[in-house]
């Protein structure tokens, strides 16, 4: 049987989700939904969050058959999973839980440092969930990295994987664009500001997780930073992957994934607004072009 499985986001920053998902994934039909039309959640309400959230999830599970949902939206996640989970017939599965399972998995010290944007931050769900798991997690608000991705302000790398040990094994390169070097500085200081304050609280930091879908993208960079400022140490948690391999043991135990036969993915994009830029600005996090977006209209 070939699963059907439905991704959501505020915005289009999901789509690192979904670029995980459809490598993991192969013969799996998806949908993804932004709702760019009432973008950012974090500026919202709990109570609107949820509304718009599970109006969301019930597009993608009654209109499009979305056996699975994957909330790759770090607000959503943390302010609206009961909501949803109360919507629709079907499971689902955040970021943030996964995220925490896998820094519980890679921290030796068990002291992580998490950052992510302000709403994100302010609910401190990643703290509690990293609590759940035994951790002692430290988080920090960065709201100028969205922005700088997709202004395109990046250094480029291999793969949105890439790690520390490719990075430092690499040949040297030519000197960083000068925009590049602005979203590097903006990164130095978050992380100096992020390190002094977890010296102070007598914390020994080994592991990093990017608490936002963006953040992906700027990995290659974060890591040279990192490496740069003598944090080559510090492993980084992406919660878009982290996601993407819970995702793949609960869709398997449900589908029997691997005796599925291997496929081109299918793929349909919908979004409540926007969408040249979403098709635009896509491709960025999504790895290859998203085609053809639909405009849909959830209501209000």
């Amino acid at each position: 049987m070939t699963p059907a499985i439905g991704v959501f986001d505020s915005g289009f920053g999901g789509l690192t989700v979904l670029r995980a998902l459809m490598a993991r994934i192969p013969h799996a039909q998806f949908a993804f939904l932004g709702d760019t039309a009432r973008l950012p959640y974090g500026s919202k309400s709990r109570r609107t969050i949820a509304r718009y959230a599970a109006q969301s999830a019930r597009f993608l599970v009654q209109e499009q058959g979305a056996q699975f949902l994957v909330i790759a939206c770090n607000t959503a996640s943390a302010l609206a999973l009961d909501a949803i989970q109360d919507a629709v017939p079907v499971p689902v599965l955040g970021v943030i839980q996964p995220g925490a399972a896998a820094a519980r998995a890679a921290s030796h010290t068990g002291d992580v440092l998490v950052i992510a944007t302000d709403a994100t931050v302010h609910s401190h769900a990643y703290s509690a969930a990293c609590q759940a798991v035994g951790l002692r997690a430290l988080e920090k608000a960065c709201p100028l990295l969205v922005p700088l991705v997709e202004e395109g302000w990046l250094e480029d790398g291999p793969t949105i994987a890439a790690s520390a040990a490719q990075a430092a094994s690499a040949p040297p390169q030519e000197a960083a664009p000068p925009q590049v070097e602005v979203t590097a500085e903006v990164i130095r200081i978050y992380l100096a500001e992020l390190i002094a304050e977890a010296a102070a609280q007598e914390l020994t930091p080994d592991t990093l997780v990017l608490g936002c879908t963006h953040y992906p993208l700027l990995r290659p960079l974060l890591e040279r930073v990192m490496a740069g400022a003598g944090h080559s140490g510090i492993r980084v948690i992406d919660s878009a992957e982290a996601a993407a391999e819970a995702a793949v043991q609960l869709v398997n135990a449900q589908f029997s994934l691997s005796a599925a036969p291997a496929a081109a993915p299918g793929l349909c994009c919908f979004a409540t607004d926007s969408v040249e830029k979403f098709e635009r600005l896509g491709s960025r996090f999504l790895g290859h072009p998203v085609g053809k977006v639909e405009l849909i209209d959830l209501g209000g």
